[in-house]
């Protein structure tokens, strides 16, 4: 099996190519970035992917957008999705998309014989999904603040405490451009389009409220 590895931190990055090389795979490229993985998955044509979600620059979901990506350019490929975090927003489209996706924590590597059948089963077209995103992705069908990713999750939590666009930038070191970027982020995933007759930053603040009271 031919294999790319998406991963920044490099003694996970190398310890995976170790594993799988050891294993009989052949890893035919590995890189820390997002931008650098559309490039060896062109150039390379794997039969899967291995990527984290937070990578460079920005350490928010590049690794995801990547994935999506992938999946629309490259359809017979692969993609493990091996992370910390659950961005739920993604692994919706993922699923979505077809077979031929996992989606494991990274501590589930420490169970070596479970993780390389998960490996394999995905680029065999199967799925893999961790207990924990599964909760995650039946929490999301029914409650959309829980698609919202932690930056835009802070934004919302602020705004329901009646802050300004201004004041948000300046709690969350953000400009207040990247705040209204977020905003429309939220009232996308809320399902909260633009109307002469309610207040969507109401409405997503009452749906916020409705979350957590959960």
């Amino acid at each position: 099996m031919r294999i790319v590895i998406a991963e920044d931190a490099v003694l996970l990055r190398e310890g995976l190519a170790g594993l799988l090389t050891d294993r009989g795979h052949e890893v035919v490229g590995r890189c820390g970035d997002a931008t650098a993985l559309l490039a060896l998955v062109a150039s390379t044509e794997p039969d899967l992917v291995v990527t984290d979600i937070r990578m460079p620059p920005d350490f928010t979901d590049e690794g995801a957008r990547a994935a999506v990506h992938i999946r629309r350019t490259h359809p017979g490929v692969g993609i493990l999705v091996l992370s910390q975090h659950i961005e739920t927003r993604f692994a919706v489209q993922l699923v979505a998309s077809g077979d031929g996706f996992g989606y494991l924590l990274k501590d589930r590597v420490l169970d070596v014989d479970s993780f390389l059948d998960a490996l394999v089963r995905v680029a065999g077209g199967g799925s893999a999904l961790d207990p924990v995103v599964v909760t995650a992705l039946l929490r999301a069908a029914v409650d959309p603040v829980a698609t919202l990713t932690g930056r835009e999750r802070a934004v919302l939590e602020l705004m329901a405490q009646g802050w300004s666009n201004a004041a948000i930038a300046g709690a969350l070191q953000l400009t207040e451009r990247t705040v209204e970027t977020h905003i429309g982020a939220v009232f996308g995933k809320l399902g909260l389009p633009v109307s002469s007759h309610e207040n969507r930053r109401v409405r997503a603040v009452l749906a916020y409220l409705d979350a957590v009271r959960v």
